[in-house]
């Protein structure tokens, strides 16, 4: 049976316009691009692909870029299929970008969320108690306040890793991005002066502060002692909570973080700079000179391990953003001597929260600095785009990674996001069209133009994922709650399935139909801040080019 994929939000009129066609021709097709009254506004005919490794479907290719009328409503026909309709215009993803980013303001701990900035999903303050919080017997003998921050994902843990690296990407946003200075996201905080972004991010950061012990080191996560059920709101979780053990990676995390904020910071609130910066020498001072501690894999009661036994890229990441908020030589040292800073560190997807060194990287090519050997800092970034690039160009959706073997890994829709990060540094740096096409083309994969005919994203688009697992966005389960927010990431296809339904429902399927929008699937399934902050910035990347 035929169809035709494409991003169903749509595209910049001035844009790459492709979409994919299934089909069991192996010969050219003609192709009808239709407006919203139904008549044909241009034509052609299709490229044929063989069959796509990632989904084992024969493909085509349907380029239908020279068009540049605006509208909504259009449509694409071929072989006797219609895609879903889509829209061409300016300005198309400035509504995302809000989304992706209001979609924190819900997942904030310790704090009531305002029906009125957040229709339909106003609800109490949860965890209030995390302001008086034990350690974990092997974690130590102390409490301490940890109060705020943003729930992780669909349990209602905090972890310093994963909310480092979605602090650190949000940051490289506002700093590196623009308009975000100036963007309204309804929070409690608009109006102070602060950039709301900043509001945002600050709220996750002064938990990340919180998390940090007397020695200088951090603790790893905070979480329920044992898992709760779904779905759980988090006022009404009554589950005991505790602090786990002190880890390098959360010490090195804050370290990067805390630096990077310190140099944002600074020109709003000089106070507050200055007390991350003092956080982050503390951090990469007590990471230095401690024996490292890794995450123990085993912990896996109540929240999610974010185990890590090889923390050179979180030194590496941590000294680069030192050394670009402060200059200090025994940083630009750090830097050049680590052995990662001549490596290639874009494998087949370029960072997450347990492989930093890509984002170290990324900083150093584009916040401004005189270290030594810059130019050969971006020559690896435009090397590492020009992988992803080139893999994309091969593959019949667009899609900027292809992990070995074709097994797709857990969060894979955040990897894709993160790849196509790099070729827009790459446009940065260079501004050359390629890497902005990139960027927006890889974009389509996200919003429908797969395997699936799914947007990833929830509000966007016809079809969209809409039960990612949540104890709160827990519609499915029980109606009187809402569905995700809109600007909403789901985790996507991962071949590992994990969980029990996809082992039922998925078995035996291949790479890009390892997915399935089910509020069970927590391995294919899953929302977490860290993979809504890649879909920010690209969002935020594609907004300024409309």
């Amino acid at each position: 049976m035929s169809s035709v994929a494409v991003n169903q939000v749509g595209h910049l009129p001035s844009g790459p316009k492709r979409a994919t066609l299934v089909t069991d021709a192996t010969g050219p097709l003609p192709w009808e691009l239709a407006d919203s009254a139904g008549r044909v506004v241009a034509t052609g005919t299709t490229d044929p692909r063989g069959i796509d490794i990632s989904s084992q479907q024969n493909v085509h290719t349907i380029d239908f870029g020279a068009h540049r009328q605006t509208g909504a409503g259009f449509t694409l026909t071929a072989d006797g299929a219609t895609s879903r309709p889509f829209t061409i215009a300016p300005g198309l993803y400035d509504t995302l970008r809000a989304d992706a980013l209001r979609f924190f303001y819900c997942q904030r701990s310790g704090i009531e969320i305002r029906d009125d900035l957040r229709p339909g999903y106003g609800r109490p303050a949860g965890h209030l108690g995390d302001r008086d919080v034990p350690c974990a017997p092997d974690a130590g003998d102390y409490r301490l306040d940890v109060r705020g921050g943003w729930y992780d994902a669909g349990d209602q843990g905090k972890y310093v890793v994963n909310g480092g690296i979605t602090v650190w990407q949000l940051l490289h946003a506002f700093e590196h991005r623009g308009g975000l200075d100036a963007l309204t996201l309804d929070l409690p905080e608009s109006g102070n002066g602060l950039p709301d972004l900043l509001n945002e991010v600050r709220w996750e950061l002064d938990f990340l502060l919180r998390m940090q012990a007397p020695s200088g080191l951090v603790h790893h996560k905070m979480h329920d002692r044992e898992w709760t059920g779904l779905p759980t709101l988090p006022h009404l979780n009554a589950q005991p909570r505790e602090l786990r053990p002190i880890s390098t990676a959360a010490t090195l995390n804050l370290a990067a973080v805390a630096a990077q904020g310190a140099r944002i910071f600074r020109k709003y609130d000089a106070d507050y700079a200055e007390r991350l910066l003092a956080a982050a020498r503390a951090a990469h001072t007590a990471a230095e000179t401690n024996p490292i501690r890794y995450a123990p894999v085993e912990d896996t009661v109540g929240g999610g391990p974010y185990n890590d036994d090889d923390v050179r890229d979180e030194f590496y990441w941590a000294a680069a953003e030192l050394f670009l908020t402060t200059g200090e030589h025994r940083y630009a040292e750090a830097v050049l001597t680590s052995p990662l800073h001549t490596e290639d560190v874009f494998g087949p997807y370029a960072f997450d929260w347990a492989a930093t060194a890509a984002a170290a990287r990324l900083s150093l090519a584009l916040t401004p600095s005189e270290l030594p050997g810059l130019a050969e800092v971006r020559a690896s970034v435009l090397a590492g785009a020009d992988r992803y690039l080139t893999l994309q160009q091969a593959h019949p959706y667009a899609i900027a990674y292809a992990p070995p073997g074709n097994r797709w890994e857990w969060g894979s829709n955040s990897m894709v996001l993160n790849n196509l990060m790099v070729l827009a540094v790459a446009h940065d740096l260079t501004g050359e069209t390629r890497y902005r096409d990139g960027v927006l083309e890889g974009l389509d994969y996200i919003l429908g133009r797969n395997a699936l005919n799914l947007s990833y994203v929830t509000g966007y688009g016809t079809d969209f994922a809409q039960n990612q697992h949540s104890r709160w966005y827990a519609h499915q389960l029980d109606p009187s709650l809402p569905h995700p927010p809109k600007g909403t990431l789901a985790g996507g296809p991962n071949s590992g399935l994990q969980d029990e339904v996809a082992q039922a429902r998925l078995t035996g399927r291949v790479g890009q139909f390892c997915y399935i929008d089910d509020i069970h699937s927590w391995s294919t399934n899953e929302l977490t801040i860290n993979w809504n902050a890649p879909l920010a910035w690209i969002a935020a990347f594609a907004a300024e080019l409309g």
